[in-house]
Parts: C-alpha cells; structure tokens; sequence
C-alpha cells in the first residue's frame, strides 16, 4: 500500500496520553486506534515526538518508532487544542499531524481546513462550546453520542442539565471560574449522562475561547470517559489498601474486622465474615469443601445504612446454615456466587425468617456475593457482600473477580491468625497445667501469686513458681524462666518445674540444687541437638531463684542462676533488695553458685518475681526495680491485695512480656511446739527418749498418736546408736503433722530392703514407713536427718497449733 501521501492524526491529552487515533495514523505507523488510545506518545513513538506536543506549534522532521519496531523519519507538527492571545496553550492536550510528503512540504490552509473538520467531527474528543451564560451552543459529533442528545436538544441547556449526579454543579461552577479568570480547569467528575443510567467516571476540562483581541466568547469543555481506567485504579488502591490493612496482629477476630473495614463502603454496602465453628473451638476442619448444613460463628460485621457504618450484630453470634443456603451452598461448591435478591436461592432463604426479610427490605439490599474463605487447602468460612440503595450498581463479573482476590488475601491472614491462636492457646493451657492450680496451706508462710501471660505478638513464655512442702515443717519457694517463647518453652518450664520437685524431695541445699539442675539444662540442650552448631544455652536457657525457708529457726537459705534478687520487706515496713550472688543463668555450666543465709523475722515479706514484672520499653530496669520496691511497701489488707496492687502498678498497661510475682509472708512455730533431745550412744538411751516422748505426746494432748510415735521412736534412735556417729538429736515437731526427726553425723544414708525370715535385723525403716504417712532423709551440714511424718486425727489437726505471723 502506497503511504506517499497518507497523514497521520494523533490527539494526545495534557499528560501525554493518547485519546485519538486517525486511520491514516494507523495505516502509516501500523498501530490500530485499540492498542494506540490510552498509551503514552513517548513510549508508543518515541520521546521526540512526545517533544513535539508542547505548548506551542511546531514542525519538525522526527525519527518515529514504527509497530515492527523499526524508526521512519517523517515531518511532525504539533498543534496545542487551544491557545490564547500570546499563542501559549491552554487547552487539554495537542493534536499531532504525522506525514511523509515530499521533501520541503509544509502543513497549508487546506490541511489546516482538514486538521480542524477532523479535530471537531470525527474526533474522539467530545467537545461542547458555552456560550458566557454557561449554555451550550455546539457540540462535537463524539459529544452527541456520549450525551444521547441532538442538536437541538442540546442546545441552551445548562451542565446541570445533562450530567446528574453529586459532582455536576461543582463541576458547573468550575466551569464559570474558567470563563471569569481565564485559567484551565481540569479534574474528574462523577455523575450519569441521560445516554446511560449508571454512574460513570469523566476527566473533563474547561478551557476559556477568546477572539484575536482576547475578548472572552465562551467555554469549551472535553470530556473522556475514564470509567474503567478510574475502576481499575480504584481496585488497584483496594487491594493495596488490603494487603496493608488485613492480617496487621495475629486475632482471628481482628483480622475479619479488618476486611469488612477495607470493603465497606468502598466496595460493597454489608460486609460479614463467618468461620467455621469447629476451627474456633481449635479442631482443624476437614479438608475440601463442606456439604450439607453447617454451623458458623459470626467474627465480624460491618452495614453502610443511610451513610453511616454500624455493626448489625454482635461479632461472636453462631448460627446453623441449612444445606439450601446462599452460605451453606457456597461452601459446598467451593466457588464464589453472586445473586440478586430475586434469585429463588434468595428469596427461599429470606422466606425462612421474617427478620431476615424484614432487613432486605430496610436496607434496600438488591446484589449479594457469597464467597468461601479457603487457605492452604482448609475450607475455613465463608464471606457474604451486599449491595443496597446505597450502591443502585448490582455487582458485575469484574466485581466478583476483585473480591475474589480480596478474601484469598484474608483468607491467608486468618488462617495464620487461627493457626496462631490455636498453637499459643495451647502453649498457655500446657503452661497454665504445669504452673501450681492452687497454693496449698503451708504452716510456714502465707502466699500469694499471679502469673501473666506475654501479649499475643511475643507467644507464651516459660515463667514459673512454686511452692514446695519439705520435712520439717520447712517450704521451698522457687521462681523461674525459661529463654524464648511458645510451645517449646511451656514445655522446656514444664520439665524444668519437675525436675525441682524431684530434686527437692531428696532436700538438697540451694546451690546444689542449682548445679544439678544446671547439668540437666546442659544435658536437655545437647539431647536437643543445639551443642552442634551453637552455644548449648542458646537453645535451652533459664534463670532460677531456689529459697527455703524453716520456720523454726526462722532463717531462709537462697541461691540463684542469673535470676532478679527477691524484695525483703521487714515487718516495719522497710524494703531493700537482697544481696545474693547473681551466679550464671542455667546451662552454661562450669560456674557455681553460692547459697547465703538470712534471719527473718515473723511477718517479713518476701517477694520473688521473673523480668517481665520489671522490664518494658518505656522504662528502664532500675525504674522498674524501683516501682516493684515502692509498690510493695505500699499500706494494703491482705496478702492477695498487696499482690493485685505490685500487679497494677508494675504492669499498667499490661505484660509484654510474661510475668511471675510470687508473694510469702512468713511465719514462726511456737516454741513449745517443738520437743528436741539430745542422745547418748548408749543402747540405754532409747528407753529414756521413748518415756519421754510419749509424756510430751500427751502433754500436747495426742494421746492416740503416742503408740505409733514410741515404736518410731525407738526405731529410729536405735538405728542411729547403732549405725550413726555422735552427736545424735531426737526432735518432735507438732503442727498439722507430727514430724520425727532424728540426726547424727553419719552422711551415710540407710534405705529400705527386704529382710530374710532369720534376719536379725533390717526392718526398722519397713516398719516406720508402713507405721508413718511419708518418711525421708536429707543431708546436712554435720550429717543426716531421718524424718518421718505421722497422720493426725482429723480433729486434732483442724484445730492444730496456730503459727506465730509476727514478733
């Protein structure tokens, strides 16, 4: 085909986008008006040309980058639309004349006359012309199709007479602020045009006429329709906006909320979002779709109704979805579904509750969407949107499309957040086991506690206390944490926690209860395998504070592993931080630790306590240290109030971390309730110290119990004549329990075994363990101690001995 003599046309707008293409323009670059209209000249020709549409006219010979790729070197000439008295533009855009003529050609007044036929009637501009009242007196051939009105229709009309809708008399006077000052006016306008009922999206500008004495004649307007460029950008900002805003913490509830706000209003009217009942309670939901009727618990909801946002009803309602329901018939599918209110699915389903249809009815409610929420293969819910008469537009298949795209990205969200709340609910019941159900009575102290759990975005951590009952009427106190947080470090407490049980039962002193729980930190890291790349505490660490306390001598013996020093408050109500060495956390081995003791007085408050008590953002540790200190000293009633106070004043906003405050107000025996002995090692003693326990039995009216405690008695000492070293001291400790207690200097200690029927001896333990409720040994400073306990009457121990709270 010969194009010698072809001329190309190309209207551009004032960003540089082409709105028109002529078919010379096609026939000479090979571009059709489709792939050309809406592309940047500069990127479809070439940057020069993109030059050549300025603000002034101009003719000049441009390399022009053909549709095979190829650049032809042809006469280009760029008109601004409009222009004022100076020749500047002022008008939306420039028209481009593309021609190959011969050498020396220059545009004339027959291809101006054509140029300007061309621009106002086969144009894809649509113009309109007002006259200085603002009334149309001509429009182009584009415009009348846009429009849906002639000529004559037209004419005299003013904008707000054709375009209907909550931008047109903005748009009006904006249009006169052109003709007054005579400045361009360019934006978007929503509203209908009588040629179509919908609402539609126009870049429109108004740029002022004046004859050649700039004397001011009218206006003229462009319109384009950008609607679907103005939907594509609006769902573009959507899903932008909802990849930011959903799934910001790790709440299932949180992260429903947070679609039904991204959707409503922009996208549709009513927004909710359901969940299957099953995943809420923390079972995982079978694979595949869901068929037949299903129950559903409401997460979230969001109405648009008369302009303002309201929530229905209350996040948190189930209900039961028939097999014939939109919800129940989406899930079933697996595939998204739109409807409209006239549907038989619809109309079945409002049928079966009057306030269901009583609500379509309020809200106008015409469009639906009900689309399954599934992540990584689980079905977990399902999402229904509605249009009202708020939004007259039904959805379209687009529509459906975007909020496809919408729920996949929540549906990932919330089953991160479930697969969350589900593994941390379980960490926190496996920790909330481990942890002590209820403190038991102890005659040696009076306790209180409170554990915290860590926010949801750190996980649960490995905070733990306990309080322990040993021989003698003495109490183990312990405070721990474990490093790191989660399932693994509910756990690693858990075995931590048993392990000081199960060390404490064999009465070890505070440091050595230390060193060995440290091995078995040591041990438990290399089982879990961090000793091949890594420090062995990095996988396993803790911290550790072990007490006990005796309330007979009324001193308490501490040691800790790189755990905070406790708060000593004396019963006047003086508070200072213990001097303890600080010793290395748990797992690190090779260091020791040291045990001090200290005197207490009846009544001193002791507080043990993890870092999360004292630690936050906000503050620095000494702060916190201070605030524990001073919360402590603070006048309160009972024990359990003194601990909510340290709680609230602490923590105001809440742990961030996990926290353990565990309270002990001490307490001394009575004198008189303890009965010790010195022994001889002589065989002759046992008869003394059996005569005169049995007196002191009956002087602390336990008659029925002497019988029993003259046969341990006289085990028990007898073993030590005979197989202990001097010195040897028989004591009776009378509480809720009758304890026997009888020490020598032999570290040596005995242990059951079974006696042959001609054995002279060997069952002095098997009778005072089948006599006795529990019996042990405990090594001490100088030896041993053999124990043994003994059941009270019931009587006798409800009203037992009362023990001393202060000096």
């Amino acid at each position: 085909m010969d194009t010698s003599r072809v001329l190309g046309l190309v209207v551009t707008d004032r960003r540089g986008l082409i709105t028109g293409w002529s078919p010379g323009a096609e026939r000479l670059l090979g571009h059709t008006a489709a792939e050309a209209v809406g592309q940047p000249v500069a990127e479809l020709l070439g940057p020069n040309v993109y030059d050549a549409a300025g603000s002034e006219e101009r003719h000049r010979a441009l390399p022009v980058r053909h549709r095979d790729g190829s650049l032809l070197t042809l006469p280009v000439s760029g008109y601004p639309l409009a222009t004022d008295v100076a020749g500047r533009a002022t008008g939306p855009g420039s028209i481009l004349v593309i021609g190959p003529p011969p050498a020396g050609f220059a545009v004339g007044e027959r291809e101006r006359e054509a140029l300007s036929t061309w621009t106002l009637e086969a144009s894809p501009l649509a113009l309109t012309v007002y006259d200085t009242d603002l009334r149309c007196v001509w429009q182009s051939e584009r415009m009348r199709r846009l429009s849906g009105l002639s000529d004559e229709e037209r004419r005299g009309r003013r904008l707000t007479d054709v375009l209907v809708g909550p931008d047109a008399a903005e748009w009006e006077e904006r249009t006169r602020r052109a003709l007054l000052t005579g400045e361009e006016q360019a934006g978007e306008v929503r509203g209908s045009l009588p040629a179509g009922s919908s609402s539609r999206v126009f870049d429109v500008s108004a740029t002022p006429l004046r004859d050649e004495r700039g004397r001011t004649l009218g206006v003229c307007t462009t319109v384009t329709d950008v609607t679907r460029a103005s939907r594509d950008r609006e769902r573009l900002a959507l899903l932008n906006d909802a990849s930011v805003r959903i799934g910001s913490t790790l709440d299932v509830t949180r992260t429903g909320r947070e679609l039904t706000e991204v959707v409503v209003p922009r996208f549709a009217d009513f927004a909710r979002v359901d969940l299957l009942e099953v995943l809420l309670r923390g079972d995982e939901p079978a694979p595949g779709p869901i068929a037949g009727a299903v129950r559903l618990r409401r997460i979230a909801e969001l109405n648009l109704f008369e302009g303002v946002l309201e929530a229905q009803t209350t996040a948190g309602d189930s209900d039961v979805y028939l097999a014939d329901s939109p919800a129940a018939l989406c899930l079933a599918s697996g595939r998204s579904a739109m409807y409209l209110t006239e549907d038989p699915v619809i109309r079945a389903w409002a049928a079966l509750s009057p306030a269901r249809q009583a609500k379509i009815a309020r809200f106008g409610t015409h469009s639906w969407m009900l689309l399954p929420v599934r992540a990584r293969g689980t079905t977990l819910g399902v999402v229904m949107l509605t249009r009202t008469r708020e939004t007259p537009e039904p959805f379209e298949s687009d529509d459906l499309s975007l909020a496809e795209d919408l729920v996949a990205r929540a549906a990932v969200c919330l089953d991160n957040a479930r697969r969350f709340t589900r593994e941390r609910t379980a960490a926190l019941a496996l920790q909330r086991s481990l942890l002590p159900q209820r403190l038991p009575y102890q005659s040696a102290v009076q306790v209180a506690s409170r554990y915290l759990p860590a926010s949801p975005s750190i996980g649960v951590g490995g905070d733990w206390y306990d309080v322990i009952r040993l021989s003698g009427e003495r109490v183990a106190l312990v405070v721990g944490d474990v490093v790191g947080h989660g399932i693994h470090a509910a756990a690693a407490m858990g075995r931590l926690r048993t392990a000081v049980r199960t060390l404490a039962d064999v009465d070890p002193t505070p440091d050595e209860l230390l060193t060995r729980l440290d091995d078995l930190v040591i041990q438990l890291a290399a089982e879990s395998g961090a000793g091949r790349d890594a420090d062995t505490a990095a996988d396993i660490g803790a911290t550790c504070l072990y007490a006990v306390y005796d309330p007979v001598s009324r001193r308490c013996s501490l040691a800790r592993a790189g755990h905070p020093a406790p708060v000593l408050v004396a019963p006047d109500g003086a508070a200072g931080f213990l001097e303890l060495p600080a010793g290395p956390p748990l797992g690190l081995g090779g260091v020791p630790f040291e045990s001090v003791e200290v005197a207490l007085a009846p009544g001193s408050l002791l507080a043990l306590y993890t870092d999360g008590l004292v630690e936050s953002r906000q503050r620095d540790l000494d702060a916190g240290l201070e605030a524990l200190r001073t919360a402590l000293t603070a006048p309160a009633g009972s024990l359990e109030d003194v601990c909510e106070h340290v709680v609230r004043t602490a923590l105001p906003d809440g742990p961030v971390d996990d926290a353990a405050l565990l309270l002990v107000r001490t307490r001394a025996l009575d004198g008189r309730r303890v009965a010790a002995w010195d022994v001889t090692a002589d065989a002759a003693a046992v008869s003394r110290v059996r005569s005169e326990s049995v007196r002191r039995m009956v002087s602390w009216g336990l008659e029925e119990a002497a019988f029993v405690t003259e046969l341990v008695v006289s085990e028990l000492v007898t073993n030590a004549i005979r197989y202990g070293v001097p010195p040897i001291q028989l004591r009776l400790i009378h509480d809720h329990v009758l304890t026997c207690e009888v020490s020598d200097a032999n570290s040596t200690a005995p242990h059951l075994r079974r006696a042959r029927v001609f054995d002279e001896g060997g069952r002095g333990l098997l009778l005072v363990a089948q006599l006795t409720q529990r019996w042990g040994t405990r090594q001490t400073a100088t030896g041993k101690t053999i124990w043994c306990e003994q059941a009270l009457p019931a009587e006798v121990a409800s009203t037992g001995p009362k023990p001393v709270e202060a000096a």
